[in-house]
């Protein structure tokens, strides 16, 4: 079944402005700003007051999951941009001391498991890294990029074919973006 001329709107926070440009919407607000691309010729996205109006002609079944994930990017650059998305990781090092450091863009965890060569990944622009003791944590206004950094640093230790509940050496994520694992 095809609902004709379908409307949904969603409210912008005080404070944050918001631009729809061709398919791109861009908010931002004080240092933080984020951009994405929804380029669909079946979607129409407008800037009404202090509203999002996000338009189809029909919707079917396919549009109406098209416009859910719409909403959900955008939900989630505005909570980005008014409160910027946290990871917590935690190090554990039982048997050899592992060393993790952060120099520029740059994470390396040195002898894990006693390896000679150090571990090195890159940070992506638009997160911070912050290492405090035996605790990580990232920080970012884009939740994909902070999740996918989060994943990244875990993965840095993970050496597959061990149990980790056994072998628990290497970094592990303890909280989530507002969720405590």
């Amino acid at each position: 079944m095809k609902i004709k001329n379908y409307k949904e709107e969603l409210a912008v926070p005080e404070g944050t402005t918001v631009q729809i440009h061709k398919g791109i919407v861009t908010v931002s607000k004080a240092k933080h700003t984020l951009k994405r691309e929804f380029k669909d010729p079946r979607l129409s996205l407008k800037m009404d007051a202090n509203k999002i109006a996000i338009e189809l002609k029909e919707m079917t079944r396919r549009e109406k999951m098209l416009i859910g994930t719409v909403i959900a990017h955008i939900k989630n650059m505005l909570k980005g941009v008014n409160e910027p998305y946290v990871y917590k990781l935690k190090i554990c090092s039982g048997h050899f001391p592992m060393n993790i450091t952060l120099s520029g863009k740059t994470l390396s965890a040195k002898n894990f498991v006693g390896e000679k060569i150090p571990r090195l990944l890159e940070i992506r622009d638009g997160v911070e890294v912050k290492i405090e003791g035996m605790d990580i944590t990232v920080t970012s206004a884009n939740k994909e990029l902070a999740g996918q950094t989060a994943g990244a640093i875990e993965l840095l230790c993970r050496r597959p074919g061990f149990d980790p509940r056994i072998f628990q050496q290497g970094i592990y994520l303890t909280e989530k973006a507002g969720k405590s694992a």
